[in-house]
């Protein structure tokens, strides 16, 4: 399904653009001087569910996001037939123990959705969402890959395009948790929250051959806006991305928190990309997003909770 636009190995340039920069410290204020709702990342260490559980409960817990009785979207990375171990989709024991944590808070619906990129039924079935989630009641896994689905929606603040079509579930919803991969990519160097939100929409592909696509993507944020994004860093596919085969690191982390520009701009530092450091201002569709007040991008300073699950 990709087309000519996706495959265009535009990453020369974000190697040319960007220059090498190491990756920033925490923020130095201890962290028991800190409320939860002040914490701007958790930044947790461990094994894929372990990890994320850690990240929820520095948080305040997945009360402070989800009320009894409210409809919840979880939007991982499910475009590529592959397994966890190719690090091209998010883990599915990260998605599971925020699904769970869901149906705990007294979500009246659960839906994991995503518009794949290759055939939606073998993407859940290789990427292992699917058994993940068999013994795991109230929650429905599914690729939206029919027009039906999608609904145009006005993109007020727009300086690429003023109307989108964005999956019905995603506008529907009382909660959007976005779950993405740590990846490199194509066409803009890396994949992180924001650039998997390109998974929500109908037309992807103008964002690659009709728009500049980290405008595009900066547009996008204007109007899909997670009340939560736990980031998947446990595996990183640090080439070859976005669906590989590439060189996968172990950074074996989850990140997660309530600015989708600040858990991005982290996560750009925690693996080296094609053999080089970065940092999240070289990326230009996180600061496109930053320059639109999107969110932060300078880790300095944002208020940083690190531990190990």
């Amino acid at each position: 399904m990709m087309g000519k636009e996706e495959c265009g190995i535009t990453r020369r340039n974000f190697l040319k653009t960007a220059s090498a920069g190491l990756a920033i410290g925490l923020a130095t204020r201890p962290d028991w001087l800190w409320a939860k709702e002040d914490i701007d990342l958790a930044v947790i260490s461990g094994d894929p569910a372990a990890a994320t559980q850690k990240a929820l409960e520095a948080l305040g817990g997945i009360s402070r996001f989800v009320k009894k009785g409210q409809r919840v979207v979880l939007k991982p990375n499910m475009s590529f037939a592959n397994p966890p171990d190719r690090a091209s989709t998010t883990h599915p024991a990260v998605v599971v123990t925020v699904a769970r944590a869901c149906l705990e808070a007294g979500a009246q619906r659960v839906m994991v959705l995503d518009y794949p990129l290759r055939k939606g039924e073998l993407c859940l079935e290789r990427s292992g969402m699917l058994d993940a989630f068999q013994s795991l009641k109230g929650v429905h896994v599914l690729a939206l890959e029919e027009r039906k689905f999608y609904r145009g929606i006005k993109v007020p603040q727009g300086k690429i395009f003023d109307r989108i079509e964005i999956m019905r579930e995603v506008l529907e919803s009382d909660v959007l948790i976005n779950i993405p991969q740590a990846k490199s990519h194509s066409a803009t160097g890396i994949s992180l929250g924001l650039k998997g939100l390109m998974g929500v929409i109908w037309d992807r592909y103008s964002f690659h051959s009709k728009y500049d696509i980290d405008q595009a993507i900066a547009d996008l944020a204007t109007v899909i806006k997670p009340q939560l994004t736990i980031l998947d860093a446990t595996r990183a596919l640090v080439s070859g991305g976005p669906g590989g085969p590439g060189e996968v690191v172990k950074p074996n982390l989850i990140i997660a928190g309530t600015d989708p520009v600040a858990v991005d701009s982290y996560a750009v530092t925690v693996a080296p990309w094609y053999g080089q450091n970065f940092k999240g201002r070289q990326v230009k569709h996180l600061l496109a997003a930053h320059q639109r007040g999107l969110g932060k991008i300078d880790p300095e300073q944002l208020k940083i909770l690190k531990e190990k699950a």
